[in-house]
């Protein structure tokens, strides 16, 4: 899976799953999920009302997904 071995960390709200839900995913594929975001992040996954975790996401140029394009991982 695309999800094995790399950290997620979330921000904002997402429609379709519960944060918990997508954490569970995300741990079920064998990923990992981060609190916070660094340079070890693979990707910062963005629902609606993102915090400052999406800025600075940005910042250290962390690849942003929305849920939509989140979903289509997990397939």
């Amino acid at each position: 899976s695309q999800i094995s071995g790399q950290t997620f960390v979330l921000t904002g709200t997402l429609a379709t799953m519960s944060r918990d839900q997508v954490k569970d995913k995300i741990r079920e594929l064998g990923g990992v999920v981060g609190e916070s975001v660094s340079k070890n992040t693979t990707a910062v996954i963005a629902g609606e009302n993102p915090g400052s975790k999406l800025e600075k996401a940005r910042k250290l140029w962390v690849k942003v997904v929305d849920e939509k394009e989140f979903l289509n991982i997990l397939k």
